[in-house]
C-alpha cells in the first residue's frame, strides 16, 4: 500500500486562487468507502421483503471526487484517505484503474467505511444513505505530510472530514500548510444531516481560509438560514471568496463578493442513481480549473459530469477501457 507523504517532486501555484492555479497536480483528501447500492422501486415495505437490484461498488465522496478529476482531463490526481486492511487492495485497484495515484493508509484496527445506499428506482433516483464511516473517519494529523504538496496546484477537502475529531485536527494542518506554500483550496459539505448536527457557524469557522465552497442547495441554505439558492450562494461569498452551489436538475450558482454572477444550466439526463454527482460536478470543475478554464465554464464542465453520472450506477465515472 502506498505511504502517505510520497508524492511527486515540485511545487504549488496560486493567490486565494479561484481560478488561477493551472497545470500542476490536484491532491484530494478524503473518504474511501465501500458502497452498498440498493435500487428499489416504490415504497420500502416495513417487516417484510422489498425487491432491489443491489450492487458493491467503490465509492467515498473524496475517492469519487478523484476519479472523476481524473476522468474529466486532470492528469495529476492524488487522493489520501485512510482505509481498513479488509479492503486496502481492492480500493487501491479501483483507484488506480480510474488513473488516481493512491495515498491509503492502511488503519489497524476500523475496518474500511460502509454506505447503504437506498436509491428510489422511480424518475427522481433520489438515494438515502446509512453510513458507517470506519477508517475513514480516523484519518488525522498523523497521516499528513507537508510533502504531499509538492507538485500540487490544488486542494481539495472533503467536507466529510469535519464531522469527526481527527480528521477536523487534519483539516486545520492541511489548510495551514497550503495556505504557507500558496495552494488554492476547496471544499464540498457533503452530508446535510451531519453538517446540520455540527451546526453552521462551526463549520463556517472551521473552513475559515477556503477559496472555494461548493455546497449542495440544501446545504448552502443550512449554512445560511436562507430557503432561496441564490440569497444563499451570496451571502456565503460574504466568507468565502468563491461559492458554487450545486443546485442538480436547476444546474449551478456562482457568487463571488455578496453577489451571484452565474447562473450555469443543467444539461438534461435521464436519472437512474443520484449517488455520486455532486461529486463528478465537484471533480469535473477542479479539472477545468487546473487545465485553465474559467469558474463559470468549469462549472459547465461540472454540470456535464454530474448529468453523466447520475445515468450510472454508483458514484463514480466509467473505467478507461
Amino acid at each position: 500500500m502506498t505511504a502517505a507523504g510520497r508524492a511527486g517532486p515540485g511545487g504549488g501555484t496560486g493567490s486565494r486562487g479561484t481560478g488561477s492555479a493551472v497545470g500542476g497536480g490536484l491532491l484530494v483528501v478524503g473518504d474511501v468507502i465501500t458502497d452498498v447500492v440498493a435500487r428499489h422501486r416504490g415504497p420500502l415495505a416495513a417487516g417484510t421483503d422489498t425487491a432491489a437490484s443491489i450492487r458493491t461498488v467503490a465509492g467515498g465522496a473524496g475517492a469519487n471526487v478523484a476519479c472523476w478529476a481524473a476522468h474529466r482531463g486532470a492528469a495529476d490526481v492524488r487522493l489520501l484517505g485512510r482505509v481498513g486492511a479488509n479492503a486496502a487492495a481492492w480500493h487501491e485497484r479501483e483507484l488506480v484503474a480510474q488513473g488516481v495515484r493512491p495515498q491509503l493508509v492502511v488503519d489497524p484496527l476500523a475496518p474500511t467505511g460502509t454506505v447503504i445506499c437506498m436509491v428510489d428506482g422511480g424518475a427522481s433516483a433520489e438515494r438515502t444513505f446509512l453510513t458507517d464511516s470506519g477508517a475513514s473517519q480516523r484519518l488525522g494529523p498523523a497521516d499528513w505530510s507537508d510533502a504531499l504538496l509538492d507538485g500540487v496546484a490544488r486542494l481539495h477537502l472533503s467536507g466529510y472530514l469535519l464531522f469527526s475529531e481527527p480528521t477536523r485536527d487534519l483539516v486545520a494542518v492541511a489548510l495551514k500548510a497550503a495556505r504557507a506554500r500558496g495552494v488554492p483550496v476547496s471544499l464540498d459539505p457533503a452530508s446535510a444531516g451531519f453538517l446540520a448536527e455540527l451546526g453552521a457557524e462551526r463549520f463556517l469557522s472551521l473552513v475559515e481560509g477556503v477559496d472555494i465552497l461548493l455546497p449542495s442547495r440544501d446545504e448552502a441554505g443550512l449554512l445560511t438560514g436562507l430557503g432561496d439558492a441564490a440569497e444563499a450562494a451570496a451571502e456565503l461569498s460574504r466568507r468565502v471568496p468563491l461559492v458554487v452551489v450545486k443546485q442538480g436538475h436547476e444546474g449551478a450558482l456562482l457568487a463571488r463578493s455578496g453577489k451571484v454572477r452565474a447562473h450555469v444550466p443543467a444539461v438534461p439526463a435521464t436519472a437512474r442513481d443520484t449517488t455520486g454527482a455532486g461529486d463528478a460536478f465537484t471533480g469535473a470543475f477542479l479539472a477545468a480549473l487546473l487545465a485553465g478554464a474559467g469558474p463559470e465554464d468549469a462549472a459547465a464542465e461540472g454540470c456535464r459530469a454530474g448529468a453523466r453520472a447520475v445515468e450510472r450506477v454508483g458514484g463514480r465515472p466509467p473505467t478507461p477501457g
